[in-house]
């Protein structure tokens, strides 16, 4: 008998971007491997439905900062999901493939755009969101695919 479609996985707006960038760095050793695989398996299969949610996702799951459906810094979290879901034009409900995400934030973000959007997040000065960003632009002005 087929499996049906699997569930879509669960992301906060912020997470999106966050996905982008991600770099094999984290929260934890348990957060790394829990995002490395959700993100590889986004790469993997551009299909994959996601789940845009107001509270903590998937990713959030093993992080150490988590407390129940929200954040150890929630109102810093939230404000950062609210700046996302306003620039992604994301609400909550809405399911989106990868590859619909990725498009939307080619169309929707600019290179330079983050410094407004993720403004209190500790990851922003490493550059890896920025890049991702940069890169995924450079794939629409050549042609290719991320």
């Amino acid at each position: 008998m087929p499996d049906g479609p699997a569930a879509p996985v669960r992301f906060r707006p912020h997470h999106f971007l966050c996905a982008l960038g991600f770099e094999g760095k984290g929260y934890s050793g348990r957060f790394v491997a829990n995002m490395a695989g959700i993100v590889e398996g986004l790469r993997d299969a551009p299909d994959t439905a996601i789940e845009v949610v107001a509270e903590s996702d998937d990713i959030c799951t093993p992080c150490p900062k988590r407390r129940e459906t929200a954040c150890l810094n929630e109102m810093r979290i939230a404000a950062l999901d609210r700046r996302h879901a306003r620039a992604l034009a994301l609400e909550p409900g809405e399911v989106l493939s990868w590859e619909e995400a990725q498009a939307r934030m080619r169309a929707r973000v600019s290179p330079g755009d983050l410094a407004v959007l993720c403004v209190g997040c500790s990851w922003l000065a490493q550059g890896m969101c920025e890049g991702a960003l940069a890169r995924l632009h450079g794939a629409e002005a050549s042609g290719g695919d991320t």
